[in-house]
C-alpha cells in the first residue's frame, strides 16, 4: 500500500496539475436550440482536487494556466469559491482577441434515454495548453511547500505537444520529493484526433506509466492508453465481466511493478440515465470490489470518475485499506452524478452514509 508523507510535514494534502474550463450547461435543453446556460468551472484533474476539498476536507491546490481576462477571473472566482488553493495559477497576459492565448470552453449537455450525453469543447490555444517543461517551479511546489500526493491525468497530457513533457518533469519531481502520485488515463479520442491519434497516446502513456503509484481508468483507457485488452466485454461495454478486469489489472502491474495501486470503475450503460456502477481495486497482491450499484440513476454523469478518484484518493490516505478507499470512491462517484455540473456537491456525511448501505429516505 501506498505510504505518505506526515500531514505536519506538507503544506497541501494533494495538488492537481490540468486544464479548468469554464463549463456552460444548457440543463434540459440542448446545446444547439438552448437559449441559456448555467455555468461553473470543470476538468478532470481539477474535479479531483476540488472534491478532496469540499467534500472529503483536505488541504488542496491546483497548478494551472489563464489567460488573464474576465473569463480566467470567472473561473478563478468558481475555484477559490470551492477552497482549492490558486497560489500555482499562472496568469498569461491576454492580447484583446485570443490569437495567442484564451481560455477553454466546454459545453455539455446530460443527456436522457436513449440519447447519450454529449459535449463540444472550445480549448484550442489555451493558456495551459501551452505550457512547457521548465515554466514551473517543481521544486518549490514539492519540497519549499511540501505536497503528500500529487494527481494528473490523460487530458491534459493531450492537450499539445509541449504538455506530455510538463507531466513527466512533475512526475519525477515528486517523486524525487516522496509525493505519491496518481494518474487518470482519461482517453479522449478527439484530443489526440490531430497530434497522432492513438498511437500518439499509447506512446505518452506508456512513458508516463512508469511514474505513476497510482494508476486510474476505465476499460476504454486501459485498452487505448495501455495497450491492455478486455476480454468478454460486448461492443457497447454492456456486460461487464469483473474476472475480466481483474486479468487486465495483473497484466498492467506485470507491465508497470511500479504501480503500487490500479483502480478502475465499472460501468454497465444501459441508457443515459440508467448506468450500473461498481469499481474494482488492486493493491499488495489482492483486489477489493466495491459494493455493485444495479442501474443507478444518474442525473449528470459528468465528473464521475473523477469524484470516484477523489475519493479513492482520500480512502488511501486516511484509512490506507483498499477495500475502504475503492469503496468510498464508488460511493462518491455515485453520489456526485446525482448533481448538475462536473464537480462534487456530496458530503463525507453522505458519502459514509451511502457507504454503510444507506437509501434515498428523506434525511429529516
Amino acid at each position: 500500500m501506498v505510504k505518505y508523507k506526515s500531514a505536519e510535514s506538507c503544506r497541501f494534502d494533494q495538488l492537481s496539475l490540468g486544464e479548468i474550463m469554464l463549463r456552460f450547461d444548457p440543463g434540459n435543453g440542448r446545446i444547439h436550440t438552448t437559449r441559456t446556460f448555467d455555468v461553473w468551472e470543470g476538468g478532470g484533474e481539477y474535479n479531483v482536487a476540488r472534491g478532496l476539498r469540499r467534500c472529503f476536507g483536505l488541504r488542496t491546490a491546483v497548478v494551472t494556466a489563464f489567460a488573464d481576462n474576465p473569463v480566467g477571473r470567472l473561473v478563478e472566482d468558481f475555484i477559490l469559491q470551492g477552497g482549492v488553493d490558486t497560489r500555482f495559477v499562472r496568469w498569461v497576459p491576454y492580447d484583446g482577441i485570443g490569437r495567442t492565448v484564451r481560455n477553454g470552453l466546454n459545453f455539455v449537455e446530460r443527456g436522457f434515454g436513449c440519447r447519450g450525453a454529449k459535449s463540444c469543447s472550445d480549448r484550442g490555444n489555451t493558456a495551459v495548453s501551452q505550457l512547457k517543461k521548465g515554466d514551473i517551479d517543481w521544486d518549490e511546489i514539492f519540497g519549499k511547500y511540501g505536497v503528500r500526493h500529487f494527481h494528473t491525468g490523460g487530458i491534459f497530457a493531450a492537450l499539445s505537444d509541449t504538455t506530455p513533457d510538463v507531466v513527466i518533469e512533475a512526475l519525477r519531481k515528486a517523486k524525487e520529493y516522496g509525493t505519491v502520485t496518481s494518474y487518470d488515463l482519461n482517453y479522449r479520442p478527439s484530443l489526440w484526433k490531430s497530434i497522432g491519434g492513438v498511437e500518439r497516446a499509447r506512446a505518452v502513456n506508456r512513458e508516463i506509466a512508469g511514474l505513476v503509484d497510482v494508476m486510474i481508468g476505465n476499460e476504454e483507457d486501459f485498452t487505448a492508453c495501455l495497450g491492455l485488452e478486455v476480454q468478454g466485454v460486448d461492443a457497447n461495454l454492456r456486460n461487464l465481466k469483473t474476472e475480466s478486469f481483474k486479468a487486465m489489472i495483473e497484466e498492467a502491474v506485470k507491465r508497470y511493478p511500479n504501480f503500487q495501486v490500479v483502480a478502475t470503475t465499472l460501468r454497465g450503460v444501459k441508457s443515459a440515465s440508467i448506468n450500473d456502477w461498481g469499481a474494482i481495486a488492486y493493491a499488495d497482491g489482492r483486489f477489493a470490489e466495491a459494493v455493485n450499484r444495479p442501474g443507478l440513476e444518474i442525473f449528470d454523469r459528468v465528473g464521475g470518475g473523477d469524484s470516484f478518484a477523489s475519493g479513492l484518493i482520500y480512502g488511501l490516505m486516511t484509512e490506507g485499506d483498499i477495500n475502504f478507499a475503492v469503496n468510498c470512491g464508488a460511493a462518491h462517484g455515485a453520489l456526485a452524478m446525482t448533481t448538475p455540473g462536473d464537480t462534487s456537491m456530496a458530503t463525507l456525511d453522505e458519502v459514509k452514509k451511502l457507504m454503510k448501505g444507506g437509501g434515498a429516505r428523506v434525511d429529516r
